[in-house]
């Protein structure tokens, strides 16, 4: 069979991604800080754009108004003939005075520049970074009388602690690595644990606990007996076993417990993590009478236009270079696109959230536990879009509402069915759990079987494992790790 090259004509439809659609899209996944700093982007990289400024849609005074008022001029010219008269009083000299240049010549007062309220800096800009755990115990170091080779030993013991001040080298990979002999580092890491946070560069959860004792005066032999010799049962809570090996009631051994459980099993944790972000909501939902109505957050976005000299550019036909005028066309059609993308995005996220409300309104009247099931699917059908619209506009989005401030996302949820046939979101079901763990007895916790039987006597049927999955997924400890004991 012979080889050989044909043509053949073929019609077919395929969907190409245009820089400008690429551009709507992700525009509809980003949360408002994070439009308001790509707007602020294309307003540095596109001259077209420009921010329409507040005071420029405040009216002028018209011209009749400015003919019915008096002249300026001679009242100007009035007031400094009688200005010449006389000699001007303290208060004159006073108020005539160039305070914006008196303030530059005399810094020392504090106020060497006048700003106006927009353009000073904000009470968070002149907040200090909080120091980390390796600076804060630097500077402890650097007040301690250590000899020589302990300040070498200790810049090696501090650089090897990790972020909840445990030491992650022993004492002996410490010494080879710097040098020293093993007594100078065991000396030298005993200085280091005298150190604040109490229990730092300690090598296991037994000696940070018993560092903690001297510090914060803690006397109780049973108590570092407790953390000497029972730490593992005491994490277990077993304390009929301890009770049988130290012969004492089970009473005593809980006060000992609690006083246990005050200290800090992770010295570091305040100077580690790092600074908390906190949330803005793109979405505030408030009620109005029996009627909810939606306001986007817009605050912070600037109002875009175009420029009126780009205009006049495109309007002088050919009166412009032709590079010139496609340059400007081309960012023309760059910055229209782009407020028209920003204006559907608020647009979809609107019907989002109309949608979102008519879905789910006994949440919004009544809370958490009146959460119902609902899909992706439920919310496109809704407003005719599809279901890839809706999960790109619910990310990363905030909604501020009467039962609080809540993700997007949080709306939709998987069913759990109930004994009538009817369907239950499982937020809703988790808020039930949660209510019936915090109204139980600390002395005899439920387990999750008992929670799965009452569950099912409220007409939720739910199976054991599933509370055990929902409570873990809440953080909440199981009923042997939430006993107390006397």
């Amino acid at each position: 069979m012979a080889i050989e090259i044909k043509q053949q004509l073929r019609l077919s439809q395929q969907l190409v991604m245009t820089p400008q659609l690429q551009q709507a899209i992700k525009l509809l996944q980003l949360s408002r800080l994070e439009l308001v700093n790509l707007v602020q982007q294309e307003l540095q990289e596109n001259p077209v754009l420009e921010e329409t400024l507040e005071a420029e849609e405040i009216p002028t005074p018209s011209s009749e108004m400015q003919t019915e008022s008096e002249p300026v001029e001679p009242v100007v010219a009035e007031a400094s003939q009688v200005s010449a008269e006389r000699e001007p009083t303290e208060a004159e000299k006073v108020a005539d005075l160039d305070w914006q240049n008196y303030m530059d010549a005399y810094p020392q007062t504090g106020f060497s520049e006048s700003r106006e309220d927009d353009e000073r800096r904000s009470l968070e800009a002149t907040l200090t970074r909080r120091p980390s755990l390796q600076e804060h115990l630097e500077w402890q170091l650097q007040l301690s009388p250590f000899e020589e080779d302990e300040r070498r030993a200790a810049e090696f013991i501090l650089g090897n602690l990790d972020d909840d001040g445990y030491l992650q080298e022993s004492v002996e990979a410490i010494a080879g690595e710097s040098g020293l002999p093993v007594e100078a580092v065991e000396r030298t890491l005993a200085k280091i644990q005298t150190f604040d946070p109490p229990g730092v560069a300690a090598r296991d959860l037994r000696e940070c606990l018993l560092l903690q004792l001297v510090p914060l005066g803690i006397d109780d032999p049973l108590v570092r007996r407790l953390i000497d010799e029972h730490l593992g049962a005491l994490q277990k809570r077993d304390f009929r076993g301890i009770s049988r090996a130290l012969g004492l009631p089970v009473e005593e051994l809980a006060a000992a417990a609690r006083v246990i459980a005050r200290l800090e099993p992770r010295p570091g944790r305040s100077f580690g993590g790092e600074d908390p972000v906190y949330i803005t909501p793109d979405i505030f939902v408030y009620k109005l009478g029996e009627d909810f109505h939606i306001v986007l957050n817009e605050d912070g976005l600037p109002k875009l236009r175009i420029n009126n000299l780009y205009r006049d550019v495109l309007a002088r036909g050919s009166g412009a270079e032709k590079d010139t005028k496609d340059y400007v066309q081309d960012k023309v059609r760059s910055a229209l696109w782009l407020i028209k993308s920003i204006h559907q995005r608020q647009r979809t996220i609107y019907k989002v959230m109309q949608s979102i409300i008519k879905h789910q309104r006994d949440f919004f009247e009544r809370g958490v536990r009146h959460l119902k099931p609902l899909n992706l699917r439920d919310v496109a059908d809704d407003i005719e879009m599809h279901e890839s619209t809706v999960s790109r506009v619910t990310t990363n989005k905030y909604v501020h509402t009467p039962q609080g401030i809540f993700e997007l996302k949080y709306f939709f949820n998987s069913s759990i069915a109930r004994f009538d046939g009817d369907a239950m979101a499982s937020e809703a079901v988790k808020e039930h759990i949660r209510r019936i763990i915090s109204a139980e007895d600390p002395r005899r916790p439920l387990s999750d079987q008992r929670i799965a039987e009452m569950l099912k006597a409220a007409n939720i049927d739910i199976a054991r494992r599933t509370v055990t999955k929902y409570r873990e997924a809440m953080n909440i400890l199981s009923s042997t790790q939430r006993r107390e004991v006397g």
